[in-house]
């Protein structure tokens, strides 16, 4: 049992060191701009990804491939979309603010709650 601590604490430590390596192995080096981008631009792209996530309480896979910038999936056509129609909606307030999102219908869930509460 004794011999069991030092190895069980040896592993905690390489796990450690290995959880707080960036992804790649600590390589830096740039990253390949995003590819197919209509809408949202390379700055706004994660923060928008993550609105999308809370917004319709969805994982990435729910729009897209493996291959991010694949078109093949509907959802993702529909998102871009539905980005259109929030940007022109929001376009139409004469004070530039951000007015709705998608979480103004959707609120946590895949399908819009639009219906009015009975």
């Amino acid at each position: 049992m004794r011999t069991l601590v030092p190895l069980f604490a040896a592993l905690l430590i390489s796990f450690g060191v290995m959880v707080a390596q960036p992804p790649g192995g600590g390589k830096g080096g740039p990253k390949a701009p995003p590819k197919n981008l209509k809408i949202l631009t390379p700055d706004n792209l994660m923060t928008n990804m993550r609105a999308f996530t809370a917004a319709l309480g969805v994982q990435c896979d729910f729009c897209h491939e493996q291959d991010r910038s694949a078109d093949t999936k509907e959802n993702k056509v529909t998102a871009r979309m539905m980005l259109g129609m929030v940007k022109e909606i929001n376009g139409k307030f004469p004070d530039g603010k951000e007015h709705v999102t998608c979480y103004t219908c959707h609120r946590g869930a895949e399908k819009p709650l639009t219906a009015a509460a009975q």
